[in-house]
């Protein structure tokens, strides 16, 4: 599957990766902050740098990334705008970017 995948999947599939890594730590940290606010306090800073990290840097990428595959695959548009949700709903990232290599790179019919 390596060499057969091309550099726009390469690219959607590390940012898909990194994007929702970072949104489920966001998320896991929201949780902390309702189950423990004093532990919450101790890691506001991190919570401060992975969201910006998130929203202004890693989640643009991620979008043009995704925009790169649908056009170049010449994918539908309920599939761009469940790429473009999946910066905003923790585990999407990591199941569309399961489907799409399901779709793309095994056994083409």
């Amino acid at each position: 599957m390596g060499p057969l995948m091309d550099a726009s999947y390469r690219r959607y599939r590390i940012m898909s990766y990194v994007t929702g890594t970072t949104l489920l730590m966001l998320f896991a940290t929201f949780i902390l902050h309702r189950v423990s606010p004093s532990a919450w306090h101790s890691i506001a800073w991190l919570v401060r740098v992975i969201g910006v990290g998130h929203g202004v840097v890693l989640y643009p990428l991620y979008m043009i990334a995704s925009f790169q595959m649908v056009l170049k695959h010449k994918l539908n548009f309920l599939l761009l705008v469940g790429m473009l949700l999946a910066g905003f709903v923790p585990g999407l990232a990591f199941y569309l970017e399961h489907r799409l290599r399901v779709r793309l790179y095994s056994g083409r019919d």
